[in-house]
């Protein structure tokens, strides 16, 4: 009971308890093990104790000085990393020395989860591959996150998010028609495997406590990328005659784009019959309303540029807050196209608390910096992320000494020869 307020609202996160093991870098695999965190879960990130971590060393650093390119100070740390890290535990350990993976598999005998998003092949070069690993603890979950997957001729090609936006499709349905293809503006092949890395992973942990049985979990970027993107009918677009890259525009619905008001990008859209009459009612078009084309969706569709016209032309003349005003009155799907200011400002992200200060393990608050609070809210079960980014190596000492029962003699001689 001591886990439980008087209200009973658990303050521990739902997946308190849950060791899970971070060796893991860069974005997709440090993003499953963040959520991991910011539910409550005990994660130890697993660094060289040469490298360190290389999101920790690279541009922007931010520490006590500000943010630069270049490390103003010797404590600075890449942002990054303060970002992906939060609420995570630190330790350093060298998996290419014998000695180093034999204390790395005696954390695995103590722990209930593995997420590791090397290059195919690397943990097996290591000794550290599932088959390894489940050896010495056979109800381990164990979550591989690679570019391609961990079968097919692609999956030993090195890939980062844009390769997987390629690949995925997603860049050829980026952009305006007969223009170059564009990758979204982040690295959504990272954070959208990440996540479902994750949620496999809660799953996986749900069926262990049912079965008694541990997993491996096979994450592939591109194919969790393209699970989305082929929502869309793309199979069919030479068939309906529709150009791959529609810009902003959605191949079911007229008009829906971005406009320009007198100050800003607006987006409007109907989804539906009543949207559309609601617009030409805004507009002062409602002579429109029961127009032999303008009435139906083919004909819209047919014609975008025609609709746009008049959308365009009635949004030039007022500024984006006012629009937003008279659609919001009438239901109008719409949004301000915002910038990272604007949203930081929000009373809505505000009241949604979904911002927060980013803290560095040794200067405290950076006021200058801000990262994206847990996303996900409960109503009875404490969630986020309860301490700053760790130094690299931070907590090599107590978590040797108190889940391993090392002494101080045996950690000392093991830093001295490079082990840790």
């Amino acid at each position: 009971m001591s886990e439980f307020k008087k209200n009973g609202k658990n303050e521990k996160g739902p997946l308190h308890k849950i060791r899970v093991l971070d060796i893991t870098q860069w974005y997709s695999g440090p993003y499953a093990t963040l959520l991991l965190s910011g539910l409550g879960a005990e994660v130890i990130k697993i660094s060289n104790p040469k490298t360190g971590d290389p999101v920790a060393n690279a541009p922007p650093f931010a520490g006590a000085e500000g943010i630069s390119f270049k490390k103003l100070d010797e404590d600075d740390i890449g942002l990054a990393y303060l970002k992906r890290n939060r609420g995570k535990k630190s330790i350093t350990l060298n998996l290419k020395d014998e000695r180093g993976v034999s204390l790395f598999f005696d954390l695995v005998k103590k722990s209930d989860v593995l997420v590791e998003n090397f290059r195919f092949g690397v943990t097996k070069r290591l000794g550290i591959d599932y088959e390894a690993v489940k050896r010495v603890n056979p109800e381990i979950i164990y979550c591989s996150i690679t570019g391609y997957g961990n079968n097919g001729p692609d999956k030993e090609l090195k890939a980062y998010d844009t390769m997987i936006q390629a690949a995925s499709g997603l860049m050829s349905i980026t952009g305006n028609a007969n223009e170059a293809p564009l990758k979204a503006g982040s690295a959504l092949s990272d954070g959208i495997s990440g996540t479902f890395a994750a949620m496999s992973i809660i799953s996986a942990v749900f069926n262990k406590f049912r079965t008694g049985k541990g997993d491996f979990i096979d994450v592939a970027m591109s194919d969790c990328l393209f699970s989305l993107v082929f929502d869309e009918p793309l199979d069919c677009y030479q068939t309906l005659g529709v150009p791959e890259r529609q810009g902003n525009r959605i191949t079911r619905f007229s008009p829906f784009n971005s406009y320009k008001s007198k100050d800003q990008w607006i987006v409007i859209g109907a989804a539906t019959d009543k949207d559309w009459k609601n617009i030409l009612n805004v507009i002062g078009r409602r002579d429109l309303q029961e127009h032999v084309d303008f009435s139906r969706i083919e004909w819209r569709l047919e014609n975008n540029s025609v609709i746009d016209q008049l959308i365009s032309d009635w949004c030039a003349s007022r500024k984006s807050y006012e629009i937003s005003m008279l659609l919001n009155q009438n239901e109008i799907p719409n949004s301000i196209v915002m910038n990272i200011e604007e949203i930081l400002e929000r009373q809505q992200t505000l009241e949604r608390n979904m911002v927060e200060k980013i803290q560095h393990p040794l200067k405290g608050e950076l006021t200058f910096a801000h990262a994206a609070a847990f996303p996900i809210k409960f109503s009875q079960t404490k969630t986020g992320y309860m301490s700053a980014a760790p130094s690299i190596g931070e907590h090599t000492n107590e978590i040797l000494s108190e889940i391993l029962e090392l002494d101080k003699e045996q950690i000392f001689a093991m830093r001295k020869s490079g082990i840790i």
